[in-house]
């Protein structure tokens, strides 16, 4: 029925366009594009309860003015200090608590060397996601310092958790646990794709990409290890989990560098690396990457001609069958009437164990996937618009007290911390009265001395930004306008590109603000129909209920023409499909 419907709007459109006398819009091979489901987000509720959609943006610019601001006092503040011990680079850098209160760091411990990129480098890209220029901002350049983590010292040459590995054993997996040493070079990448100026940043990217090349050659396909010694390039087992996602990763590095410096060998190493994954018999999702890796093969599928069936990798990602790190994914639940669907996590360690960064991770690649696949449109949207909604629970001033484990202690995070995870029966002493979901941290555990604050996580809280960057909330309640340009970085020239997802069961009509200062007309990358034309600044916008419209803002006037299966305006191409 939903083919129908469009088939239906389809026509209905072209007749009308052709009332109007629209010129050039027979032009336009009016086929929609048929939609995918994601198994485990066709059982998310459409309209998740409580709902409430946070400013996710005003909560990134938030973070980032108190979180670099040395000023702030209080018990536990500030959070950033100076790091002079100069390693990698000679020049100062800096470092942030990973959660309040944090016991093994600040200036005063292992010579202020203690802190993790996890935690950094995701805050510069959140910040410049949300158009903070952190190359200088106060006088200090933050972009610049991010150098250090380069571990150039060890012989490994790419970006890791830590800038040394004299601290390496105090928290984190430096140079033990494969995604620790693969994502924040990721990280890395997404920042550099805002600063490509900055000095010494191409020999970083370079070095890292072609680490990851020579990497994936020498494992040949096979990467059941637990991690990789990037110095000797030799894979290496200990009782940490194998970590076979860790192609994702490479595959997304690879064809950024690709992307970047038009080197055919770090595209022939993206596939590779993809081909890989794809080899994969049995879930190996660990933490984060991969989902990356989907996003990959629909781009190389839409770039570069691939045909990879990676419908798997999404199930993977969601559906919490993952072996080894037993149960990791996608949350699909309902906790005492508070729809916990869409966070990422454990789905079974005391009964479902989701995480802050996780989920807003997630959103960087599945959100950009959409422009190069939109048959999955529909599918990523609703499962946005539930990540979206439960987002708000990790946050102390939105949880109800009686759902978090220190309600008294919420001043300390200054509106912009939260918990570091949501679970539904309490790992920690002391909580074993709260009822589902509970806001809570791993922060004690990590070591004996570490408050009961440190359950207030500074690195999961300081990538906000990505999901400041992609949701906008429309006029609509439950509609969502998701930004599929924000992470998609690296690409071609494109034009503003957003995913509406109407979850009521009846059309919506949804008033649509422009991105683009210019006249503009709004085309829809499902349909391949014109929906506006010359519009200035905004315009309403009709969805059909639980369907998603894909808009690009093309320049009013234009022409779109098909060839090979995808559409054009000029030389840019506005459709994949």
């Amino acid at each position: 029925m939903k083919w129908n419907k469009r088939i239906f709007q389809t026509i209905l459109g072209a007749f009308m366009m052709v009332v109007v006398g629209c010129q050039k819009a027979e032009k336009v091979k009016a086929v929609p594009v048929s939609q995918k489901t994601i198994g485990r987000v066709d059982s998310m509720p459409f309209t998740p309860q409580p709902y409430k959609i946070l400013n996710f943006k005003e909560l990134a610019l938030s973070y980032d003015r108190v979180v670099y601001d040395s000023t702030q006092t209080g018990e536990y503040w500030p959070l950033v200090w100076k790091d002079k011990s100069r390693k990698n680079f000679d020049q100062e850098t800096f470092g942030i608590y990973t959660a309040l209160g944090d016991t093994r760091q600040g200036p005063e411990k292992h010579k202020g060397m203690f802190h993790e990129s996890l935690n950094t480098i995701s805050s510069v890209l959140g910040a410049s996601l949300v158009d903070i220029d952190k190359s200088n901002q106060h006088g200090e350049d933050y972009v610049g310092m991010l150098k250090n983590y380069f571990n150039s010292e060890t012989g490994w040459n790419i970006v890791m958790n830590n800038t040394c590995p004299e601290v390496a054993l105090l928290g984190g997996g430096y140079g033990r646990d494969w995604w620790y040493d693969v994502y924040p070079n990721l990280l890395f990448y997404g920042v550099a794709d805002f600063y490509p100026e900055q000095p010494d940043f191409e020999f970083i990217q370079r070095s890292i990409a072609d680490r990851f090349q020579k990497a994936d050659s020498v494992m040949a396909g096979n990467y059941h290890h637990t991690f990789f010694d990037y110095g000797s390039l030799e894979p290496k087992d200990n009782w940490i989990c194998h970590q076979e996602d860790a192609a994702a990763g490479h595959a997304y590095v690879l064809y950024a560098a690709y992307r970047k410096f038009g080197d055919p060998k770090y595209l022939d190493a993206a596939k590779s690396s993809m081909e890989a994954l794809l080899s994969q018999e049995e879930n190996r999702f660990y933490e984060i990457l991969m989902p990356f890796g989907a996003y990959v093969a629909a781009r190389l599928n839409a770039e570069e001609g691939t045909s990879y069936d990676y419908h798997k990798i999404l199930d993977w990602t969601f559906d919490g069958t993952s072996v080894c790190r037993e149960g990791w994914g996608v949350l699909l639940d309902n906790w005492n009437g508070y729809d916990v669907s869409g966070l990422v996590g454990s789905t079974v360690d005391h009964g479902g164990f989701a995480f802050l960064m996780n989920t807003y991770d997630t959103m960087w690649p599945l959100v950009p996937l959409v422009r190069y696949d939109s048959r999955y449109a529909t599918a990523i949207g609703k499962w946005m618009l539930n990540a979206a909604n439960a987002s708000k629970f990790f946050y102390p001033y939105e949880m109800a007290d009686d759902h978090q484990t220190l309600p008294n202690k919420k001043e300390y995070t200054k509106g912009v911390i939260a918990y570091e995870g949501l679970i539904k029966n309490a790992h920690l002493e002391g909580y074993s009265h709260l009822e589902a979901p509970i806001a809570i941290g791993d922060g004690p555990h990590w070591t004996p001395d570490n408050p009961d604050v440190s359950q207030f996580s500074v690195y999961g809280s300081g990538h906000v930004g990505i999901a400041g960057a992609i949701i906008e909330k429309t006029d609509v309640s439950g509609i969502l306008k998701l930004n599929c340009l924000a992470t998609d970085f690296y690409r071609k020239e494109s034009y503003p590109t957003f995913l509406l997802y109407n979850p009521h069961e009846t059309p919506k009509t949804v008033k649509y603000v422009c991105q683009s200062k210019s006249k503009v007309d709004l085309y829809d990358a499902i349909t391949h129909q014109v929906i506006a034309k010359g519009v200035a600044n905004e315009n309403t916008i009709d969805i059909l209920g639980k369907e998603a419209s894909l808009i690009v803002e093309i320049p009013a006037g234009s022409s779109i023409k098909e060839k090979q299966g995808k559409y054009y305006v000029g030389d840019i191409v506005v459709a994949f499909m």
